[in-house]
């Protein structure tokens, strides 16, 4: 596996899909960091030289903030709204949607598996609700 700027790459896919394994480049950026280092695009990682990995590897460290910095700075961001109680700081808290999506129904992957509040009625259910209990 090829290595750019920490980030294993690797070997078998295209130039221009592996970039897109590092935090911070997606489709549109790798398409045009292939066309700024003159690299072919549809070549194969395995198959780049030392110089095209250094152009590469410059071109980034250039133009973009990825992996390590780009993820301290979003986290900055968020815990700047946090700081300042704004809604979409208090929403982050509450691990709550951000955006304005409907939590009503829907929201489980933000919200986490359903926690169902009432009595359960069912002694076997009550005896596994309450093991489960006294594990956490």
């Amino acid at each position: 596996m090829a290595r750019v700027l920490g980030v294993e790459i690797p070997d078998n896919k295209k130039v221009r899909i592996a970039l897109r394994y590092i935090y911070g480049i997606g489709d549109k950026r790798a398409e045009e960091i292939v066309k700024s280092t003159g690299v072919d695009g549809e070549k194969r990682v395995k198959e780049l030289t030392e110089e095209e990995l250094g152009k590469i590897t410059s071109f980034i460290q250039k133009n973009y903030k990825i992996e390590g910095d780009l993820r301290q700075e979003v986290a900055q961001n968020i815990r700047r709204l946090i700081d300042i109680n704004c809604y979409r700081g208090i929403r982050h808290k509450l691990s709550l949607p951000v955006r304005g999506q409907r939590t009503r129904s829907n929201a489980r992957t933000r919200k986490g598996p359903r926690k169902t509040v009432g009595v359960v009625r069912d002694k076997a259910a009550r005896k596994a609700l309450k093991q489960q209990r006294e594990e956490k």
